[in-house]
């Protein structure tokens, strides 16, 4: 139920967040049943990432030295992970090493897949981008009026099928219940997922398979932002909590009790295990200051936080936008679009709005500004207490320190890809170090004034 809130990985001497809520925990190498009922709703559209390091590229740490465990090359195909994307991650000297194979099947292959699972002739197929996924944007019929993607999970992933399970249910309730969020078209059996061979060049792996709803729309990334369109990002985020928290119920919700996920923000304190990829130079001891504070300021408060689900990945490229207006000077948009369920877990409502802060920070002209729409659209919903409102700056802080710090961490696994990563971070180290450079009470009075002007009123033109 939601009242259990989110978990978090203990490390060496430090307590489980499950415990001090009285949870039991996921054990390392945990992976459910093998039920095939339900798939993960990860990247339907465009790869969700605001900067590659957020694809949960990396590799387990041996706690004896700062680099033994990784590799700085992998296989074709093959990813080094933390094992993070499914709520173990692991720590000390047992850290091993896990591959992630990513799947790598053509056009051809994939069409085929589509008549094979689905019982669809495809008429048009094209490849979209994807990290650790494979997706492919397919039309069934010559008018083009039937279209899908084809949603392809890597190896590791596909036996997990109770968390995929809970996140593909939780998408059919909320279209169900209006959110225009993709749900899965059934194959020949009648299910919603299939989990398939990869084939004979690919060895014997095993990926899950299904067919989800095309959505149309422009990702926010691709549009200025404006106060209208954060306000209403701030009622997504608000209103697509309480309704999972309220009525949302299937068996396979237990799963998303994700207590070693390390993308949930409780989970803040873990990054003391990674930030050596930083180096030493300002930028590391900003992040340092950000998990001291936050174990010390956020972490006692938690039990007083309201408890839910979160969708826990509202960023820029998750949510899709059209324009309900024809005024170019002034665009009104609506939200076409729901993208990646594929963080969901157990959480809490601040963090739901800290994410999102955080995220639409990225790409704003004034970023500091952002905060104060997105919160007032969110509170139009669901007004935080005081004691959320007084995490909020640090929980915002904290988000942007999980990206950057996994983003070098990424940047030491594929050193190749060093100079891309560093170029597409430089926005997100700007932001948080105009933060702590700025402050938090003067950043809070910001967001609190501008969402306060908002109060009995419509969301500002």
């Amino acid at each position: 139920s939601a009242e259990h809130g989110a978990l978090r990985q203990a490390g060496p001497g430090r307590p489980e967040l499950g415990q001090l809520l009285g949870l039991p925990a996921l054990g390392k190498g945990w992976r459910g049943s093998q039920r095939v009922q339900g798939l993960r709703s990860s990247g339907e559209g465009p790869d969700s990432c605001s900067w590659p390091g957020d694809r949960r590229a990396s590799v387990c740490r041996d706690e004896r030295s700062p680099v033994q465990g990784f590799s700085n090359s992998a296989p074709e195909g093959v990813i080094p992970t933390i094992n993070n994307t499914r709520g173990t991650m692991s720590s000390g000297n047992n850290c091993q090493p896990q591959t992630l194979t990513k799947p790598a099947f053509g056009e051809r292959e994939a069409a085929e897949l589509v008549d094979r699972v689905f019982g669809l002739k495809v008429s048009w197929i094209r490849s979209l981008p994807s990290y650790d996924d494979q997706n492919f944007h397919v039309r069934v019929s010559a008018e083009g009026a039937d279209e899908y993607v084809l949603k392809i999970t890597n190896s590791e992933d596909s036996q997990e099928p109770d968390l995929i399970e809970a996140q593909t249910q939780a998408m059919m309730f909320l279209s169900a219940e209006g959110f225009p969020s993709a749900t899965p078209y059934l194959t020949k059996d009648g299910n919603i997922m299939s989990l398939e061979s990869g084939g004979t060049r690919l060895g014997s792996k095993k990926y899950m398979v299904r067919l989800l709803t095309y959505l149309p729309g422009t990702p926010v990334a691709k549009i200025t932002t404006n106060a209208q369109i954060l306000y209403e990002i701030g009622r997504l985020a608000a209103s697509l909590d309480k309704v999972l928290s309220e009525k949302f119920q299937h068996p396979s919700v237990k799963s998303l009790h994700r207590g070693q996920f390390i993308w949930n923000l409780a989970n803040v304190p873990l990054l003391d295990q990674y930030i050596y990829a930083l180096g030493q130079n300002k930028y590391c001891t900003v992040v340092e200051q950000v998990i001291e504070q936050f174990k010390g300021k956020v972490l006692p408060k938690l039990s007083s936080f309201r408890a839910c689900i979160n969708h826990g990945d509202l960023n820029d490229h998750n949510i899709l936008v059209d324009s309900s207006s024809a005024s170019l000077e002034n665009p009104q948009y609506r939200v076409s679009g729901i993208l990646d369920f594929s963080d969901m877990s157990y959480g809490y409502f601040v963090f739901e709005v800290a994410i999102a802060i955080m995220y639409m920070m990225i790409e704003s002209p004034d970023p500091l500004s952002v905060g104060g729409h997105l919160l007032a659209g969110f509170e139009s919903i669901l007004p935080l207490t005081p004691e959320e409102r007084g995490a909020l700056f640090l929980l915002v802080s904290g988000r942007f320190a999980q990206s950057l710090v996994i983003a070098a961490h990424t940047a030491l696994l594929y050193p190749e890809n060093k100079e891309y990563l560093t170029i597409t971070a430089k926005t997100g180290w700007k932001h948080l170090m105009t933060m702590f450079e700025v402050g938090q009470e003067a950043v809070e009075k910001k967001w609190f004034e501008t969402a306060q002007a908002y109060t009995h009123h419509a969301p500002a033109p």
